[in-house]
């Protein structure tokens, strides 16, 4: 049976890394264009820096938690081979999308997070256009947070028939 210490752990922690993923897209930088006091030149400026931290947060906080259900799983190809049935299929299947979840939810808070910390440093002169000033697209952190949710739940289905298929492999005596 799949321990329910290890279920909890990895809940709470895609919990937090959910949470912090949301937080970061509430708290995306955004930028104003502002004149110099002689006003010869526009420039950007932008406000308080909080959405990167917010999503390395939910970054690490996601690694840990598919790092320790892996560690627990030995990473399903190593250790005591399962026996052959419905739960070694259903954990193989629930193991790749698992992965795959994870891939697309930290690349997500990773380049959510990059993109967020980058500002530009243009300015024009008064007669010019007003500058570009580049701050993260809607939605990066709020689709990292999704897939965060995704994996949490298919992390915790592969774990349950990864244990279901551990302990029909063990053969009494």
């Amino acid at each position: 049976m799949a321990s329910k210490i290890v279920s909890a752990i990895v809940f709470v922690f895609n919990l937090v890394a959910f949470g912090l993923a949301v937080a970061a897209e509430q708290r995306r930088s955004t930028a104003r264009v502002v004149q110099d006091a002689e006003v010869q030149y526009n420039y950007c400026v932008y406000d308080s820096d909080r959405a990167t931290g917010y999503g390395v947060g939910a970054f690490l906080f996601s690694v840990a938690s598919q790092l320790l259900i892996m560690f627990v799983s030995r990473c399903f190809c190593c250790g005591k081979p399962l026996k052959p049935g419905g739960s070694r299929a259903l954990a193989l299947v629930l193991f790749i999308v698992s992965w795959m979840f994870f891939l697309i939810a930290e690349i997500c808070l990773l380049a959510g997070s990059v993109e967020n910390a980058y500002h530009t440093k243009y300015r024009t002169m008064f007669m010019d256009n007003p500058p570009d000033c580049q701050t993260l697209r809607k939605g990066v952190f709020a689709a990292g947070a999704s897939f965060v949710f995704f994996n949490a739940i298919v992390s915790q289905f592969y774990y349950f028939f990864y244990s279901s298929a551990a302990e029909a492999s063990l053969s009494p005596y």
